[in-house]
């Protein structure tokens, strides 16, 4: 019997590292091991409990309180020990609706143990590809049609082929694992998981392309994947696996960690090259591409972490198997990071084609409050919003341009009827105005009046006009902007202009915030007649702003207000309303 524990970021953040630690403490007479991320995050911390002939038992939302438990089961087998902490169908509703490729080993193996990886067919597709010419390789990828997963979709074997065919004695390949959107941690879970499937990805890239050199550049925020990848490096190179005539072969190949200060503008590839040579993190003007002048001047090949993820699996299934996956334009599977206000969030890897319903609700399980669904943010700030309306938009590059959003790298963020669009759609642009490298001026200048503009409006501020204006600088940006940061800046502002360009209107027009979020253009106010005189709301109020005496109606002064809602959800008599 062994316990397996999971302890991606999100689960030791939820405690699972204390979990371990008591049930160390416990004579139990199992193995206690760990893992990476499940992808269930609203579960964790998830214990699975693993019987003689393989049973999984998962427990769901344990504390470490909760580790006499466990171990009272394991010893008596008796269920009742465990009574509540038993996951429900929510795990297999879940996981069973997924396809897992990049994921296939995330939440299985122990990531900083070469030899679970290997137990499960780990790097016995480096071997294969060893034993074919780079170009064979390459004409497998272009057949699987797998696409860049970090936002663009650019085809894989194209950059593949176009660094190969570069002259040059020295070569590099890069892994971009500066994720950085708000709200994404696709990436993350991988390196934390699986950090050797990234490796054997990378090594089967860097042969195909004729790198002796492979760099892995990852945000500095992220210790527990460079932790892990660390150690993964270390134990491939006892092995062999890295370093000279890998397998026999004659192919050799070193690795290198970057970790990045966190600019998400080196999430462009040019800027993270000038990023790994020591400069400030700005993109260059392109061409030349970096397949014939990238890190060093040399030709240097850059994927994200998700695609080479996908390689391995593709050399020892076949591009004709990834390939069968998807739609016409959109091959293979795609994870997401699902977040917001939905109840099953975590990491979902599904075949393109299937539609937003699918991963909203029936894998996700739909709204987690009573409220109904308004939009997702799909790609993160580069994004754009996609309304309630559009829902059975199908998931691949093509049908989520047709909507003015992208697919970016996985991050998708949940919205119900209390989420403010304008609101939205200044918080990503305060974002991207914040992480502009200041290289150009339609992206330095122009996200920042677009920034003031909004915030003039969340605030009762607007102007007739400045919903036009906004429309002429997204375009001016979008057009004149050095880099893929400038040029996707306006994407939340046009799309949330497209599809709730009311909300806009009720907050220039109106001076009214229709989902009650903004703070400037609410008010709170007690209803007499409903009023108790119980005195909790002005018991609760932070600034005494609330008067009046027992048993009888209070008052709420406006100019006093801080409108931070604490009085509204507090009243248990329904006489506190939110104008």
């Amino acid at each position: 019997m062994r316990i397996v524990i999971g302890q991606g970021s999100c689960g030791i953040a939820a405690g699972a590292e204390k979990v371990r630690k008591a049930l160390l403490k416990q004579d139990i007479g199992a193995k206690v091991s760990v893992t990476g991320c499940i992808g269930m995050c609203w579960l964790e911390p998830i214990v699975d409990i693993y019987d003689d002939d393989n049973n999984l038992t998962r427990l769901v939302r344990v504390g470490e309180n909760d580790a006499q438990s466990i171990a009272e089961y394991i010893k008596t087998g008796d269920m009742s020990a465990i009574e509540g902490l038993e996951v429900s169908k929510e795990d297999s509703e879940f996981l069973t609706k997924q396809t897992r490729i990049a994921l296939r080993n995330c939440g299985i193996i122990n990531p900083e143990i070469i030899g679970e990886y290997i137990e499960r067919d780990g790097y016995t597709a480096l071997k294969k590809a060893l034993g074919m010419t780079p170009e064979e390789v390459i004409e497998i990828i272009k057949t699987s049609g797998l696409a860049g997963r970090g936002g663009a979709g650019f085809p894989t074997w194209f950059k593949w082929n176009a660094a190969r065919q570069s002259e040059g004695d020295e070569k590099f390949l890069i892994c971009n694992a500066d994720e950085g959107d708000p709200g994404a941690f696709m990436d993350r879970a991988v390196i934390e998981s699986d950090p050797h499937n990234l490796i054997e990805g990378m090594l089967i890239g860097a042969y195909a392309i004729g790198a002796r050199h492979a760099v892995v550049y990852v945000r500095a925020e992220y210790p527990l994947a460079i932790k892990r990848l660390k150690n993964a490096i270390a134990q491939a190179k006892e092995e062999g696996i890295i370093g000279e005539n890998i397998f026999g072969s004659g192919f050799s190949c070193d690795f290198m960690i970057k970790a990045g200060a966190g600019a998400f503008v080196c999430g462009e590839e040019t800027a993270l090259i000038e990023s790994l040579e020591g400069h400030r993190g700005m993109p260059r003007l392109k061409p030349p591409f970096p397949a014939q002048s990238g890190f060093w001047r040399k030709p240097s090949n850059i994927n994200n972490v998700e695609t080479f993820a996908n390689v391995a699996w593709i050399i020892n299934n076949g591009g004709e198997a990834f390939a069968a996956m998807g739609t016409e334009g959109s091959k293979g599977t795609k994870v997401f990071a699902v977040t917001g206000k939905v109840k099953r969030s975590g990491l979902v890897e599904i075949p393109m084609g299937k539609t937003l319903r699918d991963v909203i609700f029936d894998i996700g399980g739909g709204m987690k409050t009573d409220k109904p669904f308004k939009a997702v943010q799909m790609g993160g700030p580069s994004g754009g919003c996609i309304p309630a309306e559009l829902i059975d938009t199908v998931i691949d590059y093509k049908a989520l341009g047709a909507t003015g959003a992208i697919m970016g790298s996985g991050g998708m963020v949940v919205m119900d009827e209390s989420t403010c669009m304008v609101g939205m759609a200044k918080f990503f642009l305060d974002f991207t105005a914040k992480e502009s490298c200041g290289k150009c001026v339609h992206c330095r200048i122009g996200t920042k009046r677009m920034l003031e503009m909004l915030e003039r409006i969340t605030k009762g501020e607007g102007k007739d006009g400045d919903i036009e204006l906004l429309e002429e600088l997204c375009c001016s940006i979008k057009d004149g902007a050095l880099c893929g940061l400038g040029q996707t800046a306006p994407n939340p502002v046009l799309t949330t202009i497209k599809y709730f360009r009311d909300e806009y209107e009720a907050h220039i027009r109106d001076k009214k915030c229709p989902a009650g979020e903004c703070s400037d253009l609410i008010q709170y106010r007690i209803i007499a007649d409903k009023c108790r005189g119980c005195t909790l709301c002005a018991r609760n109020c932070p600034v005494n702003a609330i008067s009046g005496t027992v048993k009888n109606p209070h008052v709420i002064d406006s100019e006093k207000c801080v409108k931070c809602g604490k009085c509204y959800q507090s009243c248990k008599f329904g006489a506190i309303v939110k104008e």
